[in-house]
């Protein structure tokens, strides 16, 4: 009987072994609870832009791999790469990786390129507020797909050359688009402040790689090849260490962010309405406007002390998130006034939200809806 239990577990040990090889191909420290995957944009036979003759892909994969060196030192973080090596990733496949490690954060890494004497970084979230600019760049990042075999079957008929194809790309990421921009804040603020980077902020754009992930994800452009000194700097190991340390530390500190107390706020939207004139009264009983003053992984009691003396505060889960509000009001001029107090108290990135029959819409289509 021995003998017999002994050939059977030998099998099963073979098995489970040839399991976990093949699941740490790519990642470290599976016993950290916080997961980042690092997209390294291109790869194998799309280079990516090559303004000034230097490779997007190379430069990419140089500062994707330093960051996840560095991040992989932190024994809580386990860091997964959509490719460390020359390779090709489908870009369906890249928010493939990130879904089935259940990821934390998705970190698109890219360069950028243009036919003007544009310069700096930005990075960008998912939306679809999309001006000329941000159109082209989401257009280049998303012709790929051209590149990938019997692609009108995998993106149900996605064209990235026709703006209205990137109306609905938006839609899975609205429940991380917070946390998304406090991410892309940390990293244009350590960009710009830190290593004195031209920023050119955040902005919005309908990005296929990050449409289909399931949790916050942004993509950086480190700058533009097209530039002769961004590229120079870009393409240099003292740019690429620089970049990547600046990457690596938003990271930890958006970590930070979401494991401390409530005390740090939220990060704004790339886009508000909240200076609009209070010159006519604006009140829908059908809307609610709140006060968004913060956002923790942490669920604290909604009482004053908590919140540097505020009163009437609400939070509600999102995600891994609990989101903090304070006041409420179908008055928008009201509420203008409720952010203004948030403000004094300390919460200089509060923000107001809306909502129509408990389901959050943008400020703007709330102020429609007042104004009819």
């Amino acid at each position: 009987m021995k003998t017999l239990t002994r050939y059977l577990l030998l099998p099963l040990l073979l098995l489970f072994t040839y399991i976990l090889t093949d699941f740490n191909l790519y990642s470290q420290n599976n016993n950290a609870s916080f997961v980042v995957v690092l997209d390294a944009g291109h790869g194998g036979h799309d280079p990516g832009n090559l303004g000034n003759g230097y490779r997007e892909k190379d430069i990419a994969l140089n500062v994707t791999l330093m960051v996840g060196k560095a991040l992989e030192k932190n024994k809580n973080i386990k860091v997964i790469y959509t490719r460390k090596t020359d390779v090709f990733v489908e870009l369906r496949e890249r928010a493939n990786i990130a879904n089935k490690a259940k990821a934390d954060l998705f970190v698109s890494i890219h360069c950028n390129a243009h036919n003007s004497g544009a310069h700096g970084t930005e990075t960008f979230v998912l939306g679809v507020a999309n001006n000329d600019r941000n159109f082209e760049v989401a257009k280049k990042e998303n012709q790929v797909i051209f590149l990938e075999d019997d692609y009108e079957s995998h993106y149900d008929g996605f064209n990235p050359n026709n703006p209205e194809s990137t109306i609905g790309l938006a839609i899975i990421q609205e429940e991380y688009v917070d946390q998304s921009i406090l991410l892309a804040r940390l990293v244009e603020d350590n960009f710009s402040k830190k290593l004195k980077r031209n920023s050119r902020g955040i902005k919005q754009a309908s990005l296929w790689v990050m449409h289909n992930t399931y949790m916050p994800s942004v993509l950086i452009e480190l700058g533009f090849l097209t530039a002769k000194s961004e590229g120079a700097y870009l393409n240099s190991s003292n740019g690429q260490t620089e970049m990547s340390k600046a990457i690596e530390n938003a990271i930890l500190d958006y970590k930070a962010a979401l494991e401390q107390n409530v005390g740090v706020a939220i990060s704004k939207p790339v886009t508000t309405t909240d200076n609009i004139a209070e010159t006519k009264t604006l009140i829908d009983k059908n809307i609610i406007f709140k006060v968004q003053i913060a956002a923790s992984s942490k669920s604290l009691d909604t009482k004053p002390y908590n919140f540097k003396g505020l009163q009437n505060i609400s939070k509600e889960k999102s995600g891994s998130l609990y989101k903090y509000y304070y006041s409420e009001s179908s008055d928008y001029n009201q509420i203008l006034k409720d952010k203004e107090m948030a403000h004094s108290k300390g919460y200089r990135s509060a923000f107001i939200v809306a909502f129509k029959d408990n389901v959050q819409i943008t400020v703007e289509d709330a102020l429609k809806s007042s104004a009819n």
